[in-house]
């Protein structure tokens, strides 16, 4: 999942940001709301949730949740606010923010309030992801292969639930790093080709039937049988 962060206190944004992505959060974080805006209205598909400051600099969180939702976007928000700075309750709902919470905060509770915000309806979400003899279990983030357990690091995880999502198709390395690292990523950089083959280590190794496939020059594919 990718969070946009959209905060103007620089001590607080590097907690947010390093805070989520431990939790495995991919973050991207913007300082003023004019340029969070337009952010949101370029690319608000690649994001699950807006953690949006009410008081931002050149714009108002106010403004922009506004704003946004009469573009007819629809990701969720989450205003961050201190206690001086609410007038309404109701006229920060009005604005469209879905909800908001005063500062300073518990690190658990926001946690809490993005699953509330983020959650999907249970039928169309299986705990489980299984391709070929392979079993990702999304609740303890344990991985199976032929009932054996193979230890995973958390990025680990995110690519191989990426691959998982997405049996037998192939998937460009641009595609990979939009979704499993944020922004900051660095193209030049070999950060994918190591965890790929960390990943490789862990999965195919010492195996006749390999899952993960490269395929030269364009990106990856994971066998679905």
């Amino acid at each position: 999942m990718k969070i946009l962060v959209i905060e103007d206190e620089e001590s607080l944004a590097k907690l947010l940001k390093k805070g989520l992505e431990g939790e495995g959060y991919a973050v991207d974080r913007y300082a003023d709301g004019e340029t969070g805006q337009r952010q949101i209205e370029l690319n608000h598909k690649d994001y699950d949730l807006i953690l949006l400051d009410l008081m931002l600099p050149k714009r108002s969180g106010f403004e922009v949740c506004k704003n946004i939702r009469d573009a007819g976007v629809n990701t969720p928000v989450l205003i961050l606010t201190a206690r001086s700075e609410i007038e309404s309750k109701v006229a920060l709902l009005d604005s469209g923010a879905d909800d908001y919470m005063i500062k300073p905060f518990a690190f658990s509770e926001l946690l809490a309030r993005i699953r509330a915000l983020t959650r999907r309806p249970e039928p169309v979400l299986s705990p489980e992801l299984k391709v070929a003899d392979l079993v990702l279990n999304l609740n303890s983030k344990k991985l199976y292969r032929n009932g054996v357990e193979v230890g995973l690091t958390l990025k680990e995880f995110r690519l191989l639930e990426y691959f998982m999502r997405r049996p037998g198709e192939l998937i460009n390395r641009v595609d990979i790093t939009d979704n499993i690292w944020d922004f900051d990523y660095d193209s030049l950089s070999n950060a994918l080709d190591v965890y790929i083959n960390r990943l490789r280590e862990k999965v195919d190794k010492g195996r006749e039937d390999r899952l993960i496939e490269t395929v030269r020059g364009t990106g990856y594919r994971l066998k679905a049988d």
